[in-house]
């Protein structure tokens, strides 16, 4: 499984924060690994995505602080679900994670936009990552 697809699968993932919380939560992230459809992931890139998303989702106060200060005129209960889980992720890659580079990480969150996003979304993905990177 590619990186790009480890990546989208941690997206839909933090995704579900936006519904779900506590053992609910957990519950549907199991499920949703359990019924993944298309590329299946092996037992050792499951535990990374698990890893990897519950480190996201312990961080998400901070997250949304540096959210707040990049996305001039917008906080994260204003933004959409797809584009705040988007913005999640490229934010703990870029700030966090120093395994990833700040161009990839934001080049990936602007092709989950495209891809999941609505017509503004990338160019506003873009904008608000474009200002963290300075």
């Amino acid at each position: 499984m590619s990186r790009r697809e480890i990546r989208e699968h941690i997206f839909k993932l933090l995704f579900l924060l936006e519904f779900y919380n506590g053992d609910e939560l957990n519950e549907q992230a199991e499920r949703y690994l359990d019924e993944v459809e298309g590329a299946v992931p092996t037992e050792e890139e499951a535990a990374y995505i698990r890893e990897r998303f519950h480190k996201i989702e312990a961080q998400i106060t901070e997250l949304d602080q540096i959210l707040t200060g990049a996305a001039t005129g917008w906080k994260p209960s204003r933004m959409s679900k797809v584009d705040l889980a988007i913005l999640r992720l490229a934010v703990y890659e870029m700030k966090i994670d120093e395994e990833i580079p700040v161009k990839v990480a934001i080049n990936e969150a602007v092709e989950l936009a495209k891809k999941f996003g609505g017509d503004d979304s990338p160019a506003f993905v873009n904008g608000v990552l474009a200002k963290l990177a300075d």
